[in-house]
């Protein structure tokens, strides 16, 4: 048995990588691997002394399980990085002593005693204006630290841990604690392979990273949010905000984006945030102030959509049982089909008196998760979006597919789709899947659901795979007039 998790998960060239393994064998090694267009191994260490080590009880001493709020604190090994490994998203793998697992590939990505991290170059911006954001605080949040054998649930989700005193106050997450690769595995790896394999050079950077660096943007054009991006805080979002106000654009091929604000502590190795998340049989505080959308003081009062364009409380969900189960296929109805964004895709928009054609049909495009915008229709049928629920009104709907059914209830939404239990009631428009942009400065862009990477990565769709070449070719350079 062997697990472990990392100090830090980025790294400049050159600095060194802090581990924390814990095993039953007397020694261990390492495997480490680049991930681009194949899994490429790049380094491979071994008879490091192994001790084994057991998680911190549940605070609130429930049994069986640990503590997903306290620092799992086994003891570091530090590495130093080569100044010469690429910048990029890199794999270790734990291997114990005697043990001579097959080597990883990027098919089978996914599973335990590995961990995931970036390697970010010494000089930010010398291989690529776009910067590629892993969201590292969505990851743990739903880290459940399970190991093969033993379901932990110890996650925001799972048995979390609520400080009603704490200042501030909310569920308590630590980032120094195992869970092997899940959402890297899913989102990130097939759109990072396609980037690779389409000539499009990135930098890496984690959420810690962009919370912690108020010039990191500086350096780029492009920000690339990707898959799933619950979780910010404060100093991240102002960050991303003042980069579009200068002139960089802004890439969410993502959704649930930005619903959850979070408060780093304990020196950025753990965080915080008021959520509607049950403690046990108990909501332990309602409203949940740190959702971004509603009213001081239920909330924080800063809708997400005034950067992204959408909100998830205009979206939907579907259940993780059978993904991607029963997402609708049909794909985004296209409008403005003349727009930069469709050039080369051959899609049409109606305008001609045939049926619009719909971006992504045929494939799970629609979900896991997906956001909207507030919108009317004028006498043609085009949605516009109306500004009411926070949008900016100069944010152009370039594809929408309507929700249908929908599912209020947060514990029954199986076969359907989930939105919030609570919504701005004078909000009337059908709740909505949607894609679109606008510039205020710079370009922000929103796919409006955490598959697009998915979609696009594994080449399901042609139209989705040239839209998102049409975005990184136009956006990955500032205008002449920003």
């Amino acid at each position: 048995m062997i697990e472990g998790y990392l100090g830090r998960e980025s790294v400049t060239a050159g600095e060194e990588l802090t581990v924390h393994v814990s095993t039953d064998a007397a020694r261990f090694g390492l495997r480490f691997y680049r991930l681009g267009e194949d899994l490429e191994p790049v380094a491979e260490t071994d008879g490091h002394p192994g001790s084994l080590h057991l998680p911190p009880p549940h605070p609130d001493g429930t049994p069986g399980r640990p503590s997903p709020a306290d620092d799992w604190d086994w003891p570091p090994l530090a590495l130093p990085v080569p100044e010469h490994w690429a910048p990029g998203m890199y794999i270790v793998q734990f291997v114990e002593d005697g043990d001579d697992p097959p080597p990883l590939d990027a098919a089978g990505l996914e599973g335990p005693a590995r961990e995931f991290f970036v390697v970010r170059p010494r000089r930010p911006g010398g291989r690529s204006r776009v910067l590629y954001k892993k969201s590292t605080f969505t990851r743990h949040a739903y880290n459940r630290s399970d190991r093969p054998g033993e379901e932990r649930a110890a996650s925001l989700y799972d048995h979390p841990v609520y400080l009603p005193d704490g200042d501030p106050r909310g569920h308590k997450v630590s980032l120094r604690r195992p869970g092997g690769i899940i959402d890297l595995a899913y989102w990130d790896a097939p759109f990072i392979a396609w980037l690779e394999r389409n000539g499009y050079p990135v930098e890496f950077c984690t959420d810690l990273d962009l919370h912690e660096d108020p010039d990191l943007l500086s350096a780029y054009d492009l920000l690339l949010s990707v898959g799933h991006d619950e979780y910010w805080s404060e100093a991240m979002r102002g960050q991303a905000e003042r980069f579009v106000r200068n002139g960089g654009n802004i890439a969410f091929l993502s959704a649930n984006t930005c619903w959850w604000r979070i408060h780093p502590t304990d020196r950025n190795t753990a965080f915080v945030s008021d959520t509607d998340h049950h403690v046990g049989d108990e909501y332990p505080h309602l409203p949940a102030t740190d959702q971004w959308w509603p009213a001081a003081p239920d909330g924080v009062g800063r809708p997400e959509n005034s950067l992204t364009g959408v909100s998830f409380r205009n979206g939907g969900m579907w259940a993780s049982t059978g993904w991607p189960g029963d997402r609708p296929r049909e794909g985004y109805t296209v409008q403005h089909a003349d727009h930069w964004l469709f050039a080369g895709t051959g899609l049409r928009d109606g305008s001609d008196g045939g049926e619009p054609d719909r971006l992504g049909a045929g494939t799970p495009l629609i979900g896991y998760e997906c956001d909207g915008a507030a919108y009317t229709r004028d006498e043609r049928g085009v949605a516009h979006a109306s500004g009411e629920d926070g949008t900016p009104t100069s944010f152009l709907i370039l594809g929408i597919h309507v929700l249908e059914p929908v599912h209020e209830d947060f514990h029954d939404f199986k076969w359907g789709h989930w939105n919030g239990p609570a919504r701005e009631p004078g909000i009337t428009s059908p709740r909505a899947a949607t894609m679109g942009l606008y510039t205020a400065g710079g370009t922000v862009f929103s796919a409006g659901t955490t598959d697009w990477p998915v979609v696009c990565g594994q080449d399901q769709d042609a139209g989705v795979a040239q839209v998102t070449r049409n975005l990184l070719d136009r956006l990955g350079h500032r205008s002449a007039r920003d």
